[in-house]
């Protein structure tokens, strides 16, 4: 059981009229990031909800967007009016005009839209109910990205499942085809030494040392064990249901040298040609394997 890295989930809580929401997305990325947002009254708990993120998701890039509405509106308070800023606009317009030359006024509608002229007076809401709604509402949304990782995560690895099936058939297409290449070495290396000697004796001996060193050379028994080796490991990680993205992609890179090793030793389109199908596969894993936790 593995799981996708990608999600989106909404929870929400209530109390005293009070709408706590929590929107979370899941995004991919090679270790654990979290970003989150709250009202800044209350940035004094972003730091236990961090937490709470961080003990149910092991990696990825999670944003979380934390919202408190008060009958329908925001609770960054009542708006009131800041006088000393009011005054300090006031005076620097009157001062401006003096030193142009020029008498105008500021009315009231300029004077309004002024940066912090109306400021929004902290809700008198206390840290433990935002704290307690909200860890609820994340809760909420952590089931919802939790159930939508695991659907995908199904998805995946029914396609990895089918891609080492595939994998392994290629594997066995090559161990089959290694002895047919000693023997038709065998047999080309005869028939030419047979052709340039004509009628004088063949030396079997010499022969049978050719090819043994051709076999020696093109030996291909360690990398093909290690590749079955590799594709086990590979299905038991599918199955241990933890945290394994990072492992995988270990392994993915493990295959794909054994494979380049087998290519190498070998000179042999049957050979080359199946080499090139299991590197293809294998780089479709890789890219699967990029949105596996």
């Amino acid at each position: 059981m593995i799981k996708s890295m990608t999600a989106y989930g909404r929870g929400e809580s209530s109390k005293d009229d009070t709408l706590y929401i929590v929107e979370a997305r899941a995004l991919n990325h090679r270790y654990l990031d979290i970003i989150l947002r709250v009202p800044k009254n209350f940035l004094a708990i972003e730091k236990d909800l961090k937490a709470m993120v961080s003990s149910r998701i092991k990696r990825g890039h999670i944003e979380v967007f934390c919202e408190i509405q008060n009958h329908g509106g925001d609770t960054t308070g009542s708006p009131y009016l800041n006088e000393a800023m009011a005054g300090a606009y006031l005076e620097a317009f009157n001062q401006m005009a003096k030193a142009l030359g020029v008498e105008q006024k500021m009315d009231l509608n300029t004077l309004f839209q002024m940066k912090d002229v109306i400021i929004a007076r902290p809700a008198q809401i206390d840290n433990d109910t935002v704290k307690a709604c909200l860890e609820e509402a994340l809760n909420k949304a952590l089931d919802q990205i939790e159930a939508m990782r695991l659907r995908e995560g199904d998805i995946i690895e029914a396609d990895f499942q089918k891609r080492l099936s595939v994998l392994g058939q290629y594997l066995e297409e090559i161990k089959k085809r290694t002895p047919e290449l000693v023997e038709e070495y065998r047999k080309r290396l005869k028939d030419n030494i047979a052709r340039m000697l004509n009628d004088i004796e063949l030396d079997e001996m010499r022969i049978a040392q050719e090819v043994a060193l051709l076999a020696e050379k093109s030996d291909i028994t360690e990398e093909t064990l290690r590749i079955d080796s590799h594709l086990g490991q590979f299905r038991q990680y599918l199955s241990s249901g933890d945290p394994v993205g990072r492992r995988l992609d270990f392994l993915i890179q493990e295959i794909n040298r054994e494979v380049n090793t087998v290519g190498s030793k070998i000179s042999d389109p049957l050979v080359s040609r199946l080499v090139v199908e299991m590197k293809a596969e294998l780089e479709k894993l890789r890219e699967q394997v990029q949105n596996v936790e």
